[in-house]
């Protein structure tokens, strides 16, 4: 196994994007924060997530060893640039590495166990959701949501246990967009997924139902998107900015989820309108703390 092997296997990219969540978890949350602290955490939280991540992510490809050999024959594992067994010691080299992280930020700052729950929390779902959430739909996408949006809190209560109402909004915002998207997924993928047993919500309620169901959380998503203007959040002005870019570009895909015939390249276009609108919602969120 060669050490890009390795990283290959995480998804990095995948990885640092979930990790941006812990930064804007941090800096919203920075008052009465010194900046040595600040960047400790940053450090130390940022790590935390990346290496609980990608052990989710190598979880993930060895439950999906054989389904991989078929679609994703370039995967390390399938393609062996990864033994099993090389792959399940980096699972636990890649989690256990995490949650050390965690306890010493716990220790170096008397932090509370609140965040190292979270973090096991974290780590748990990862498993979870590879060996049976995969597979479950709907509580599938549950998993995705929570363990993208989870690094909003977490990087929150590095800072202090009690956290702000706008944390709490960023994290629904950013976790229904995900199930929106997730959900459209399943319909874009339907057939594919009725051949490996997977149990999306398209496969179980059929395609407009599920739509139905990503539009309510689209519209949950477009309601917590604002409410943070109701509280005290840093910068007010910097965040309106792209909280009106991103209503729009989410009041936009709503209407094509209403109104397109939601054929393959539909669902398709839909789910990439989705995924910007949380690349906006983030830096937004970003925006806010400066």
């Amino acid at each position: 196994m060669k050490f890009k092997d390795a990283i290959e296997i995480t998804r990095p990219i995948n990885c640092l994007m979930g990790a941006i969540s812990v930064i804007i978890g941090l800096l919203n949350t920075r008052l009465d924060v010194s900046w040595e602290r600040l960047v400790i955490n940053i450090i130390l939280g940022v790590l935390t997530y990346i290496l609980i991540a990608a052990s989710g992510m190598v979880i993930n490809d060895i439950y999906d060893i054989e389904i991989d050999k078929i679609n994703r024959p370039e995967r390390p594992i399938p393609r062996g640039s990864i033994t099993l067994k090389q792959a399940k010691l980096l699972y636990i080299l890649y989690l256990c590495c995490g949650i050390f992280l965690c306890i010493l930020n716990t220790i170096i700052f008397n932090l509370s166990l609140l965040n190292f729950i979270l973090a096991s929390f974290f780590g748990f779902i990862g498993w979870v959701y590879a060996k049976w959430g995969k597979k479950s739909g709907f509580f599938g996408n549950l998993a995705v949501g929570i363990s993208f949006s989870i690094g909003l809190v977490y990087g929150a209560l590095l800072n202090s246990i009690l956290i702000p109402p706008y944390i709490w909004f960023f994290f629904i915002t950013a976790f229904s967009l995900l199930m929106a998207r997730e959900i459209i997924k399943g319909c874009e993928d339907i057939e594919g997924d009725k051949k490996q047993g997977v149990k999306t919500l398209a496969i179980k309620i059929g395609i407009k139902n599920s739509r139905n169901i990503a539009l309510i959380f689209s519209l949950i998503a477009i309601t917590f998107f604002v409410l943070p203007l109701l509280t005290n959040i840093l910068n007010p002005w910097l965040f309106v900015i792209f909280m009106i870019l991103g209503l729009i570009e989410v009041t936009y895909t709503v209407v094509l989820m209403l109104t397109s015939k939601l054929e393959r390249g539909d669902l398709k276009k839909i789910s990439l309108y989705l995924k910007i609108g949380m690349f906006i919602g983030l830096i937004a969120f970003l925006f806010a703390s400066l």
